[in-house]
């Protein structure tokens, strides 16, 4: 059987969905050294951390209805081939703006997370392709984990474009391993990409679509908040060099491992809405109790990233789930749906970068990291709960 039709590994999902992880924190350790490089200010610089969310978030608008027309597999290749020659371009970059432009195209990556969830969902039931999909995203998480603390060790070794270096290899290395591997999963695509447009209103009508896509927003929203305040928190209150505070960031991810271990060994036999419920009460419970614990003058680093596990544990109980509930609604457009509540995913967690980029400063760091991160679980938690109002009242059948 050649590579093109038959169905890819779940390593191969694995590796494209934790490279376009990794493509967005590796390098987060090195912000200040690339300020520094550049000669340039830290709000110019964030944006390849606000901007490249932005980017994302539209191209996820284009790249999942293209794979319901014209098929996974293309474009995935296409996004993987972009990704590492914006890579090559981000290393050799002299200006802090070429470096940005660079880093803007590196956000096509993002084809791995969005096509690898469409792919499951294109092989398997809901209740299944939840199942694999928290296999999936567990191994994945070893990227966000380990990826700040590599980005921080190879900056103070070699400098921060090294860091960029790697991208460029990983990235040639998922493009040879999905040419190779990943065959074409999506068997019914449109005639037209405007019969494919035209087919939007069933997906953009359900208000169950609604309701699991900012579920799954806001709940990594909270991630993008913590990610974004951590290095100030780090810096200002607790004098950690960049190799601590990568392991400060990555550590919020041995939560959501061990959330979507919870979830490949349930999620064929509790319903779906009942583990997203569970995930978000966790994720409000553990920031609520790190802030009281701030306020009341007991705050130290096991509390502030011991709430950060919590919210991580409860992402892991949630994305998955609320991943294959939201391609579920329409399953001849799981592309689509997978392409628009990442796309909302990415924007939100772009205004959640801005606004605690904003909001957080050396004086209120942990109070306001938190406080941020605890509203975006609550909302996260009443998205679930419309969700499951809807399924006391408006019950769907399982999708096939």
């Amino acid at each position: 059987m050649r590579a093109a039709e038959k169905d890819p590994h779940l390593i191969t999902l694995i590796f494209a969905t934790a490279l376009a992880v990794l493509s967005l924190n590796m390098f987060l350790p090195s912000l200040a050294r690339i300020t520094e490089d550049f000669d340039s200010s830290y709000g110019v610089v964030n944006l390849a951390l606000a901007g490249y969310l932005g980017i994302s978030a539209v191209l996820q608008l284009l790249m999942g209805p293209l794979s319901d027309r014209f098929g996974r597999r293309p474009i995935l290749l296409g996004s993987m081939l972009i990704f590492t020659l914006a890579s090559i371009g981000c290393v050799l970059a002299q200006s802090v703006w070429v470096f940005l432009g660079f880093r803007m195209i590196q956000g096509a990556v993002v084809a791995g997370q969005v096509l690898s969830r469409a792919t499951i969902r294109d092989m398997h039931s809901t209740s299944e392709a939840a199942s694999k999909l928290g296999y999936v995203t567990m191994a994945m998480a070893l990227a966000p984990m380990f990826g700040p603390m590599l980005g921080g060790a190879l900056d103070m070794l070699f400098g921060w474009r090294s860091s960029f270096v790697l991208y460029a290899i990983l990235g040639f290395g998922v493009l040879a391993l999905s040419w190779g591997d990943w065959g074409e999963t999506n068997h019914q695509r449109s005639t037209t990409f405007g019969a494919q447009v035209r087919s939007y209103p069933e997906l953009l009508a359900s208000r169950r679509f609604w309701g699991y896509s900012f579920c799954l927003a806001f709940s990594i929203g909270g991630f993008y908040a913590f990610i974004t305040g951590a290095p100030l928190v780090a810096a200002a209150w607790f004098d950690l060099n960049p190799a601590q505070l990568g392991l400060g960031i990555g550590i919020i991810t041995g939560g959501f491992m061990v959330g979507n271990f919870v979830t490949g060994a349930l999620a064929n036999r509790v319903p779906l809405i009942t583990l997203v419920l569970a995930g978000r009460f966790a994720a409000v419970i553990g920031p609520l109790i790190g802030l009281a614990l701030f306020l009341t003058g007991l705050g130290t680093i096991p509390v502030f990233f011991g709430a950060a596990i919590a919210v991580g544990f409860g992402n892991g109980l949630t994305v998955a789930n609320a991943s294959a509930g939201l391609m579920s609604v329409r399953p001849h457009l799981a592309g689509s749906a997978s392409g628009l509540s990442g796309a909302i995913t990415v924007g939100l967690g772009a205004v959640m970068t801005t606004v605690t980029g904003v909001l957080v400063t050396p004086s209120n760091a942990p109070f306001m990291v938190l406080s941020i991160i605890l509203l975006s679980s609550i909302c996260a938690l009443a998205a679930g709960l419309y969700v499951r109002w809807l399924d006391i009242h408006e019950p769907l059948a399982e999708a096939p």
